[in-house]
């Protein structure tokens, strides 16, 4: 548990920051074909490694304190501590675990325009240009098209002008299935990550159509790795 001291760190004014009943852990379902996730057969061991995302990230925001940052990755204790030591105000939520909260890990429940509403305000309720920064990881590419146009939109609305968005995407376009990873700030170029569950990608993405999903935005920066991941650096 973290002191009181530490907690008012990355709480916003008057409301606990998705720290309390939100897990960095998600319910994990049998497979099924509404997309629901499902165990690995056989879990990758966690693998520490450079990320020229996360390295770009923190370069962009370097010699500042005092910018709010979202991350994505669920409540955990390395991401946050990495980020306050920068001198920086923390807000935590597990995107993954929204999605099968809101949507019961359908699919096509994510088209329903109640249910999306829903997930917009319990992620992204902030006033316009609030966020400095937004850890997005690999979230998006669980969602279909009418869900991630909605997240997309309202991240441009609450970020501010010239802050920056990092997210991961599998680099095997044609893939139905992929797994989805738990992310943890080692540095400012290295993450670990650990495999979490198979989850049904919601589209297929690729350079062009990652461009014009963040068309709104300023610009699109990607980097490929070895491990069959697409970094994508988004400048609002």
């Amino acid at each position: 548990m973290f002191s009181e001291k530490l907690r008012s760190l990355f709480r916003k004014e008057g409301d606990p920051v998705s720290l309390g009943a939100r897990s960095a852990v998600p319910s994990t379902r049998l497979s099924g074909t509404s997309g629901q996730p499902r165990k690995s057969l056989k879990k990758e061991a966690p693998v520490a490694r450079q990320s020229r995302g996360l390295e770009q990230f923190f370069f962009n925001i370097r010699d500042v304190v005092g910018l709010s940052i979202l991350d994505c990755a669920g409540a955990n204790q390395e991401n946050i501590s990495f980020l306050i030591n920068l001198g920086h105000k923390v807000y935590s939520q597990d995107l993954l675990r929204s999605l099968d909260e809101a949507f019961n890990g359908d699919l096509g429940e994510q088209t329903n325009p109640s249910r999306i509403d829903y997930f917009i305000k319990q992620n992204f309720d902030y006033p316009p240009e609030t966020l400095d920064g937004v850890l997005l990881w690999d979230s998006l590419q669980f969602m279909s098209p009418p869900l991630l146009n909605a997240t997309i939109d309202k991240l441009y609305e609450v970020m501010r002008p010239k802050s920056y968005l990092l997210a991961f995407f599998t680099a095997t376009e044609k893939a139905v299935e992929v797994p989805s990873h738990t992310f943890r700030i080692v540095d400012d170029k290295t993450i670990q990550l650990a495999e979490r569950d198979i989850r049904k990608a919601g589209q297929v993405f690729n350079n062009r159509n990652l461009e014009k999903l963040f068309g709104k935005f300023d610009s699109v920066k990607f980097f490929l790795t070895r491990e069959s991941l697409r970094e994508i650096i988004v400048r609002r």
